[in-house]
């Protein structure tokens, strides 16, 4: 399956009395408009990782989308949740992992700081303001891993586009057939008032 990634906000790294590693923080955030690339706007509708925590998605956690999972959904030392802002999660790592242990500086250094989430769009709409660009409602996802990234950029996908490009064909199919149904009715109307006319001069 095709994936996209967005970035969420900066990410919070703490110890515990256990001597777990903490990762806490948004991979993503609601209703917040965010320009991709300037070619559209994209926002994250409440609810759209309902399905994927109701689906118990196994969800890695990694470092830029690559290498070895740090934690892991099914494993337990990864956690989800919706609240009102958007996807929080916390992950746990385990300090004598030698992965662990090499990327927890550069966190910590704010070299590795933001969140970021790979996902398959299931639910969009697609809306064109008169007044500015394309406006992609994300509102259902497939969720594959959430990431320490050290670029939170919004890239411009080919994905995204293609779903543009393909609500607008869809959107154009339905507004002619609509109009071939409206067509066809008028014409039977009109018929049926003339077979009425011829009618009642018999």
């Amino acid at each position: 399956m095709e994936r996209e990634t967005r970035a969420g906000l900066p990410v919070e790294v703490r110890a515990e009395g256990d001597g777990k590693i903490v990762v806490e923080g948004y991979a993503a955030v609601f209703d917040q408009p965010t320009d991709i690339g300037g070619v559209f706007t994209e926002v994250v509708a409440r609810g759209a990782f309902r399905s994927a925590l109701d689906r118990n998605d196994d969800v890695e956690f990694l470092i830029n989308h690559g290498g070895l999972p740090l934690a892991r959904s099914t494993a337990g030392n990864l956690t989800m949740k919706e609240d009102d802002h958007g996807l929080h999660i916390r992950a746990e790592l385990d300090p004598s992992d030698p992965d662990v242990q090499r990327i927890v500086p550069k966190m910590r250094g704010k070299m590795l700081d933001q969140m970021s989430f790979a996902f398959q769009a299931t639910g969009q709409r697609w809306d064109t303001p008169a007044d500015g660009p394309d406006v992609r409602t994300i509102t259902d996802v497939v969720l594959y891993d959430v990431s320490i990234v050290n670029r939170g950029a919004y890239p411009t996908t080919q994905i995204a586009l293609r779903d543009r490009d393909n609500a607008r064909r869809q959107a154009e199919e339905e507004r002619q057939d609509a109009e071939r149904k409206a067509h066809d009715q008028a014409g039977y109307l009109k018929r049926k008032a003339d077979s009425e006319q011829r009618f009642r001069k018999l």
